[in-house]
C-alpha cells in the first residue's frame, strides 16, 4: 500500500521558518512527482508546490513563491518543503501527495497517494 508520512510541522512566529518532510518507507519515491498541498480551517485544500521525479522541475503557487523551496533527496527517499518568512495566512494542515507523470504547474498530474498531514501554525 502506498503511504506517505509528513513531519516537521509546529508552531512558529511570523517571519520564522520550518522544514517539512515527506517520506515513504515501503516503496521508492524515485519515479513519482511529489506535491505539497495545504488546507486552512474553513477553506478548501490548495496546491502549494510540486517537484518532478528527477527534481529538475519545481513549481510554486504565487502565494508562496520566493518564500518556500521544494527539494528531494532520493537517496533518503524524502521530499522537503523549506518554508521561510512565514505568515499567519500560511497556517494550515500541510499534506504531501505523489503521482506518476510529472507536475501540472504546481500539482502532480496524478494523485496516487496522500500523507496524513502535519499542522503548521504561524502565530505570535
Amino acid at each position: 500500500q502506498l503511504q506517505l508520512v509528513e513531519s516537521g510541522g509546529g508552531l512558529v512566529r511570523p517571519g520564522g521558518s520550518l522544514r517539512l518532510s515527506c517520506a515513504a518507507s515501503a516503496f521508492t519515491l524515485d519515479y513519482y512527482a511529489i506535491g505539497w498541498f495545504r488546507q486552512a480551517p474553513g477553506k478548501e485544500r490548495e496546491g502549494v508546490s510540486c517537484i518532478s521525479s528527477t527534481g529538475g522541475t519545481t513549481n510554486y503557487a504565487d502565494s508562496v513563491k520566493g518564500r518556500f523551496t521544494i527539494s528531494r533527496n532520493n537517496a533518503k527517499n524524502t521530499v522537503y518543503l523549506q518554508m521561510n518568512s512565514l505568515k499567519p495566512e500560511d497556517t494550515a494542515v500541510y499534506y504531501c501527495a505523489m503521482g506518476i507523470g510529472g507536475c501540472s504547474n504546481y500539482v502532480p498530474f496524478r494523485l496516487d497517494a496522500w500523507g496524513q498531514g502535519t499542522l503548521v501554525t504561524v502565530s505570535s
